[in-house]
């Protein structure tokens, strides 16, 4: 069965993919939707990479924002799609390329643990704007809080260097500067570019499942088993 693993980026949980996740389960796609904040970059690929292992053929992996600096680190993927998201090379993190947003750097609210949380309407700002309001209501209920070091993780590997892959820029992305964006997707494969939001998964998750969908269809059958790359 074909498969894809989706990668939500920090303050995110598996449910802010539900909508596509569904889509592609009713379409006949294995989908795994690991959860993250294990505390370190480290940590987060170590529980995809746990995802990817379990799977019989290489898989669509698909990351979003910081879900990038998690699957560059992941080996045995299929196809790699960064979703508005950070393409690290060698040395770098997601916080050291840059490109947040003053609204999302002003929704940031720090807690007493250390950790960090967003505030809810300055979220719907940075993250939903361009999504319908209940949609982005419920979204922002989702958000979890953080802890702090994930995004200053730099990944052990770089498998977009030899992992075939598609970078979407989100051109209305009010979090993660387009202009970065567009200039980490000269990393990838392919490149694509919607007019969205940060977070098209909640505000158009038709064009994810699009996405995932011709990717898988462009793929050569593989046996069970076959086409890993250790």
């Amino acid at each position: 069965m074909a498969a894809v693993v989706l990668v939500h980026g920090l303050y995110h949980r598996p449910e802010h993919f539900a909508a596509p996740a569904e889509r592609l389960r009713t379409a006949g796609i294995e989908v795994v939707v690991p959860e993250l904040h294990r505390g370190s970059l480290s940590a987060d690929t170590a529980v995809v990479q746990a995802a990817v292992d379990a799977l019989p053929e290489p898989p669509i992996v698909l990351g979003h924002s910081y879900g990038g600096s998690v699957i560059t680190g992941v080996h045995g993927a299929g196809h790699l799609v960064y979703l508005a998201a950070f393409v690290p090379d060698a040395g770098e993190s997601a916080a050291g390329l840059g490109g947040a947003s003053p609204q999302l750097r002003d929704a940031v609210v720090p807690e007493p643990d250390g950790s960090t949380s967003l505030h809810p309407d300055r979220a719907v700002d940075a993250l939903y704007g361009d999504c319908p309001e209940p949609l982005a209501a419920r979204a922002v209920g989702l958000l979890r809080a953080q802890a702090p070091g994930c995004g200053r993780g730099v990944p052990e590997r770089h498998s977009w260097k030899h992992t075939p892959s598609t970078y979407v820029v989100c051109a209305l992305d009010r979090a993660i500067d387009p202009v970065l964006q567009r200039r980490m997707a000269s990393r990838c494969t392919d490149v694509r570019e919607w007019r969205s939001g940060h977070s098209p998964f909640v505000g158009q998750p038709d064009l994810v499942v699009e996405l995932v969908l011709e990717l898988l269809a462009a793929r050569p059958s593989l046996p069970r088993g076959a086409g890993r790359v250790r």
